[in-house]
């Protein structure tokens, strides 16, 4: 195994951000329509956060009322995405090995990396990436 590639290779390019306008309810839509866990939040290309799907989780009282009234939305509306994102996220650049992703992940607990280059999101590198990169080898 070569542990020199990129994470460029396998990280996906096709990036699906959030800005601090969004309001949780797009968030959350976005976490369904494309099955994904993890969204950076964006001002102008520039990564200022990372919203998970656990934030929303975390405040979320979904499963609290079983008549027609949306909790979600009146929860979702008590907050903004920057009250619930991560704002100290750490990002890697393209050329960033797998092997030195796979340890940022490992030892800091995170399950995704936003990818920057000259400040700007290219992608983003996630625990699944790597797994299946791994599998593949």
């Amino acid at each position: 195994m070569n542990k020199q590639i990129p994470v460029s290779t396998i990280m996906s390019k096709n990036i699906i951000a959030l800005t601090r306008t969004d309001n949780l309810e797009r968030a959350e839509m976005l976490f369904n329509k494309y099955r994904i866990k993890h969204i950076p939040v964006v001002s102008r290309d520039v990564v200022i956060g990372m919203l998970s799907y656990s934030d929303l989780l975390k405040i979320s009282l979904a499963d609290a009322a079983q008549d027609d009234y949306n909790v979600n939305a009146v929860v979702y509306n008590a907050f903004t995405i920057e009250q619930v994102m991560t704002k100290d996220v750490e990002t890697i650049d393209s050329q960033t090995t797998i092997t030195q992703a796979t340890q940022i992940l490992a030892n800091r607990g995170f399950h995704a990396l936003p990818v920057v280059d000259n400040g700007i999101l290219t992608g983003i590198v996630t625990t699944t990436d790597l797994l299946q990169y791994y599998l593949k080898q």
